[in-house]
């Protein structure tokens, strides 16, 4: 495996992190279209991708970030099939050296069903043993989510003389 950055994605990744993404999310949260797919990702403002790519050249993972209202944002999706392997941790670890701050939402609970049926596991105690902090107060509840909001930051860089 290894990993590829990039401020945009190329055509032939953008259909592959498509499909990635309406397979691992929830169903709540897929696309109908690549088309759909794209103006959402044509609506976040300083895009960063970073893809883990296997060795056949196909995207099993993708972290990308953007910035919104003065923050910056992100989200991880990886393969189910490599959950529990580090990857995700190794993705973040390769972030935090770049990035200062990170927010994301983060569905908190075990409801939901990804379009294969199964049951979309929460991330949560992933990124709370990744460093990253619970805000509790700050909720999305939508009608396609429920999530809560997590925050990250390098305390080393803030406490700097």
């Amino acid at each position: 495996m290894e990993f590829i950055q990039r401020p945009i994605l190329l055509e032939t990744e953008k259909h592959e992190v498509f499909d990635l993404w309406n397979n691992e999310y929830p169903e709540s949260l897929s696309f109908n279209s690549i088309e759909e797919f794209d103006a959402y990702l044509n609506n976040l403002n300083e895009q960063r991708h970073l893809l883990l790519i296997n060795s056949e050249r196909k995207v099993k993972g993708w972290y990308f970030d953007f910035k919104r209202d003065n923050e910056k944002w992100f989200a991880i999706i990886l393969d189910s099939n490599l959950h529990g392997k580090g990857f995700g941790t190794n993705i973040l670890e390769l972030v935090k050296q770049q990035e200062n701050e990170l927010n994301g939402w983060v569905i908190d609970h075990n409801k939901d069903r990804k379009k294969n049926g199964d049951l979309y596991n929460s991330p949560l105690s992933f990124y709370l043993k990744n460093g990253f902090r619970k805000l509790t107060a700050n909720r999305l509840e939508l009608e396609k989510i429920s999530a809560v909001k997590i925050k990250w930051k390098n305390e080393t860089s803030y406490n700097k003389t």
